[in-house]
């Protein structure tokens, strides 16, 4: 476990996975992230790639060659990713391809994740790098699981969701008999910018969003304010999810989705895929940001 304070904010992220597990106020000694029980979701802010939800029967095709990959592909859970660097207010950990990746993923690359304590937020930097001599397909995204609710006078259903912008968007049904994007949508926001949150949102899984113009979604309290802003410019799909027994909400961007019913499997092909150059790197960055209300 590595550990990162300023005057503000106390952060942990585990070696395992590089993944971000606690944001902590240090005057309140306030917790905004969720605590990972094993009995509802025993994650925290899983770190996504080479691939964002599930693949068709977990699997595609590549130069005419079936490979297999876990959901969210190999980085969470991950216990080869290594501390790279680390200063004051910064951790940046590492991945490399080897012979047992490649099994999975035949593309030879670098992989970099990076937290930086800046006042208030948190800058999340994922580099990745084509390290072949030929094209690399890939797919990147956050989990972040906030804790909801976070203070003592408060239910769940006394947070909602704000978005940036106004939006009249559907949602994207996933099957949940395979975790797959199935044809069929659903309307979730209506010239609003708001999302109410209620345990049972969650029944039909996470809601993905394809098409949203706004860059940035708040968690609000109906009680307390604003508590936790995420913005992902460089992102542009949006997973909101939580288990529905969970008293958490993750606000997810992604580069990339889940495969849909329909899919070829080809990965080339794959909506949402993105695609490297070899020697050419790629970075994305999201920032999580705690209101200073709650923390002064």
């Amino acid at each position: 476990m590595y550990s990162l304070k300023n005057d503000l904010l106390e952060i942990s992220v585990k070696s395992i996975g590089a993944e971000l597990c606690k944001i902590t106020s240090v005057r309140f000694g306030t917790e905004f992230m969720w605590n990972g029980n094993p009995e509802v979701w025993s994650g925290f802010s899983p770190v996504l790639f080479p691939i964002i939800g599930a693949l068709k029967n977990g699997s595609y095709i590549y130069d005419n060659n079936m490979y297999s990959l876990p959901k969210h592909g190999f980085i969470r859970h991950n216990k080869d990713m290594v501390k790279l660097a680390q200063t004051d207010s910064s951790l940046t950990f590492i991945l490399r391809h080897d012979n047992n990746l490649l099994k999975s993923y035949p593309f030879k690359f670098e992989f970099n994740i990076g937290y930086e304590l800046i006042g208030n937020s948190i800058q999340i930097t994922h580099k990745i790098k084509n390290c072949d001599h030929k094209t690399m397909y890939f797919s990147v995204g956050g989990h972040p699981a906030f804790k909801c609710p976070i203070f003592q006078d408060e239910r769940y259903e006394d947070y909602l969701l704000e978005f940036e912008c106004i939006e009249t968007v559907n949602t994207h049904l996933i099957n949940m008999d395979n975790g797959l994007i199935s044809h069929r949508t659903q309307p979730m926001l209506i010239r609003s910018n708001t999302l109410q949150l209620s345990h049972d949102l969650f029944n039909k899984d996470a809601l993905v969003f394809k098409d949203l113009k706004s860059r940035k979604v708040t968690l609000k309290s109906l009680k307390n304010g604003d508590i936790v802003t995420v913005r992902f410019p460089d992102f542009p799909f949006l997973g909101i999810w939580a288990k529905p027994e969970g008293d958490y909400v993750c606000i997810e961007p992604w580069l990339g989705i889940a495969d849909s019913e329909g899919t070829d499997q080809n990965l080339e092909t794959k909506v949402g895929i993105l695609s490297l150059e070899p020697n050419n790197t790629f970075n994305a960055v999201y920032t999580i940001e705690i209101n200073k209300m709650h923390l002064v």
